[in-house]
């Protein structure tokens, strides 16, 4: 079995998640390959050093670019402020190592084509981190859906609303950066790849995109905002399925509301991320006086749940859909298909920019997928 050295750059929320992910995906999977931490790179060495003693993994840097240039590191998985993903991942590339990224995949789709177009033009295997849909339920959803358990589908509602923007005096980030900032990109992407994995390809969309707090404490004094705190998203998909998908990062109250709600002429599904091991599925057939949502708890009977429990209702949560991701990019490295590469992370950017588009010019652009691809 081949060992893949990695080396990770990032090590706040999203790089904690990858390491666990590692740690978890390799015991609860037989993989194809050995994915082992080799090296953490972070923006100060001191930084680096304390998250190496904490994750357990030998080496640590200040400086990102020696896990490039270093010829034992395999492949390099990319966790910093999405600004400085496209140089990171390109630098790689060049170098011949593999690439995980977490999403969105760049700030804009001309930076994302670039990565994609040189990533297969050097053949290296990449993944894009959206790792919602590795869960059991939404895979649920979707072959309930193509086996026409809701019949003809009629309308589709999405969203991903947290609250963790909501305070005012929450401080200027780099998720408030032009450059690839803002609710759609950083909660939207999400849920626009949920519908395009349970739905196909969206042909075209009107969005709207608003900025409710307008300035952000900051070094120095308060910044201006210029990206969105909330964004919508009226669909229309290739298959003619009406839909809206929503993002927020000011919805009070709400944690993880990653939710989808699908309507067909013989039942609905109903899901929401605050509760990730049930789906809610209605059924038109049933009896007068019986109607009503009943609940698909997830179980062994659903793959890859039984990976970490063979007891239905113990539940999977938030680090266990990143093993599963990871899981599924060890065995791209193993020469099966890209389960979430750079192409399909190319496809969201598209999409995300064209509820942007749409909103500035205030009508509907069209997004049937083009050279990018669709999701599968």
């Amino acid at each position: 079995m081949r060992d893949y050295r990695v080396g990770l750059i990032g090590t706040g929320f999203m790089g904690r998640t990858h390491v666990l992910g590692f740690a978890t995906a390799a015991r609860a999977f037989e993989m194809p390959v050995r994915l082992r931490l080799a090296a953490v790179a972070d923006v100060t060495e001191a930084a680096a050093e304390a998250a190496r003693r904490s994750f357990g993994i030998e080496r640590a840097t200040g400086d990102w670019r020696s896990l490039i240039d270093d010829p034992a590191i395999d492949v390099i998985d990319i966790t910093a402020p999405n600004a400085l993903h496209g140089e990171m991942a390109l630098a790689a590339i060049g170098a011949g190592k593999h690439v995980y990224c977490e999403k969105p995949l760049a700030p804009t789709a001309a930076e994302a084509r670039e990565m994609t177009e040189a990533a297969e033009a050097a053949g290296v295997v990449t993944q894009v981190g959206f790792n919602y849909v590795a869960n059991p339920m939404l895979r649920l959803a979707r072959e309930m859906i193509g086996g026409g358990e809701l019949g003809e589908i009629l309308s589709y509602e999405g969203r991903h609303a947290e609250d963790y923007m909501a305070d005012p005096a929450a401080p200027w980030s780099f998720r408030h950066d032009p450059a690839g900032g803002g609710a759609m990109a950083d909660l939207g992407s999400h849920a626009l790849a949920t519908a395009e994995f349970l739905l196909g390809p969206i042909a075209e969309l009107m969005g709207d995109a608003a900025t409710a707090i307008r300035e952000r404490p900051a070094p120095g004094g308060p910044r201006a905002v210029e990206v969105d705190d909330a964004a919508r998203a009226f669909l229309r998909f290739e298959s003619g399925v009406p839909g809206l998908v929503t993002a927020s990062w000011v919805a009070t109250g709400r944690k993880m509301s990653h939710d989808f709600e699908v309507h067909g002429t013989k039942g609905g599904l109903y899901f929401t991320g605050e509760r990730l091991n049930e789906l809610q599925f209605y059924s038109a057939g049933d009896a007068a006086g019986r109607r009503g949502f009943r609940t698909i708890v997830a179980g062994p009977e659903h793959p890859p749940y039984a990976r970490f429990c063979p007891a239905p209702g113990h539940q999977l949560g938030f680090n266990d859909l990143k093993a599963i991701e990871i899981a599924g990019f060890a065995d791209a490295l193993a020469g099966g298909p890209e389960p979430f590469g750079f192409r399909k992370g190319l496809r969201i950017q598209r999409l995300v920019e064209a509820v942007r588009d749409s909103s500035a010019a205030r009508g509907w652009v069209t997004t049937a997928p083009g050279e990018e691809g669709a999701m599968p």
